[in-house]
């Protein structure tokens, strides 16, 4: 008798399917719609609010040293500058529409409520993120994506006010005066970066000890910060057109072979990948 034993069958392949785009809309830096599995976020910062929903699945990810998750009936807030990572939280991956917002569009004085309670659980507030996204998604909608754009940075605010009281004090005193100084430093240089003796001897500290502190109070080494800041600003000049090449030799990158090796790591795609090609025709 044959041997009738199925052959055992092969995972899944690992799925990165991306679609960016930045909209003529004041205070919204990028769009991105994302379907991962077997894909886990490093680490990283962003400069923007990151305004998050997930429609099929779960993330789970780590934010100021305490693990978060992303359930179906919530809406997701990560400051910016405050570094977390991602992973799905089940093998089938998950997918996720996400909003990029001017940091100056909530306030550096919400940080601290943001990093308390980054899951949001309000029903009109995922609604009107979904009609965002609908507006966001059709050109020529611009006055409808602005004024729903108003309404839901309204709410977060709201939200983040309540959970405020003194969320922010206790962030700055974990902020020591060193570290600060030091992304201070590597912002006003993300280019043309900073040797560590170099930065250690602006800063009269000595190298090991500024490193210390800096991933002590951020939750991320220096030069893991210093790439996620170059990584954003490619992400930017990606979207503006600019060939993958060219971004490279402009915001730090020793060859293009090196921002893509970055860029794929904290993104998920290739740079040519990455740039898609401008606003899709729905939400």
């Amino acid at each position: 008798m044959a041997d009738q034993r199925q052959a055992p069958q092969e995972a899944p392949a690992a799925r990165r399917d991306v679609s960016a785009w930045r909209p003529g809309v004041p205070g919204v830096v990028e769009v991105l719609h994302a379907h991962f599995t077997g894909y886990a976020y490093p680490m990283h910062v962003h400069e923007a609010w990151t305004l998050l929903v997930v429609d099929d699945g779960a993330v789970r990810y780590d934010l100021d040293r305490h693990e978060h998750g992303t359930p179906h009936d919530t809406v997701t807030l990560l400051p910016p500058h405050v570094p977390h990572n991602g992973s799905p939280a089940a093998p089938g991956g998950f997918r996720k529409r996400v909003v990029y917002l001017d940091s100056s569009r909530l306030g550096e004085e919400l940080i601290g409520a943001a990093v308390d309670g980054p899951e949001l659980r309000d029903p009109v507030l995922r609604r009107r993120v979904g009609q965002l996204h609908s507006a966001l998604g059709r050109r020529g909608d611009e006055l409808e994506a602005e004024s729903r754009l108003a309404l839901v940075g309204g709410r977060l605010r709201d939200h983040l006010r309540r959970h405020r009281t003194d969320a922010a004090a206790r962030l700055e005193r974990r902020d020591p005066v060193l570290a600060r100084r030091l992304r201070e430093l590597l912002d006003a240089r993300v280019v043309a970066g900073v040797p560590l003796e170099e930065a250690a001897r602006l800063l009269h500290a000595h190298p090991a000890h500024l490193v210390r502190a800096f991933s002590g109070t951020y939750g991320i080494a220096p030069h893991q910060y210093l790439m996620s800041r170059r990584v954003g600003r490619a992400r930017r000049l990606l979207l503006d057109g600019l060939p993958p090449g060219e971004v490279a030799s402009v915001t730090g990158f020793y060859d293009q072979a090196h921002l893509t090796r970055h860029f794929k790591r904290l993104v998920g795609v290739t740079p040519g990948r990455f740039r898609g090609p401008g606003v899709r025709s729905g939400g």
